[in-house]
């Protein structure tokens, strides 16, 4: 198995979020300004499970773009020194739709690319990944 291009702990060095909301494992594989790709182990312990649904647990949706925006944080952040220090902000998610749900067990892939980018906003389309198979996809902008 190759090294994680950034571990758990160099993750929480950036991103503000910590559980439960901290939804990005392991970043796998990055270009810098263009791409990059990471892991959230879906358990059974995840607490959204508790609701969502008994006896049929599903990952909501939202926590999946959220995850894709976390990761898209990740790639901002890596290739603009300039957003050191800032909090980074959702500001619209575009094109949304999600195709299997995703169970405990589940490793999801969220890959993440760069579409635009301008002073003080990026985009970026973003898909979550199972098996191979896409799971959920959008664009979401994030800005600062």
């Amino acid at each position: 198995m190759t090294q994680p291009v950034m571990n758990m702990e160099e993750i929480m060095q950036v991103l503000p979020h910590r559980y439960p909301l901290l939804l990005v494992d392991r970043v796998l594989e990055m270009e810098t300004g263009r791409f990059m790709r990471a892991l959230k182990n879906v358990t059974f312990n995840e607490p959204f499970f508790q609701g969502h649904f008994p006896g049929r647990p599903v990952m909501p949706g939202v926590l999946i773009i959220e995850a894709m925006a976390q990761v898209g944080g990740l790639l901002a952040y890596h290739t603009d020194e300039n957003l050191r220090g800032k909090l980074i902000y959702f500001m619209a998610i575009d094109k949304v739709k999600f195709r299997r749900p995703v169970v405990p067990g589940d490793q999801l892939i969220l890959e993440v690319s760069h579409l635009h980018r301008s002073s003080r906003a990026w985009k970026m389309e973003g898909k979550g990944l199972v098996d191979g198979k896409v799971a959920a996809q959008a664009e979401v902008t994030a800005a600062w």
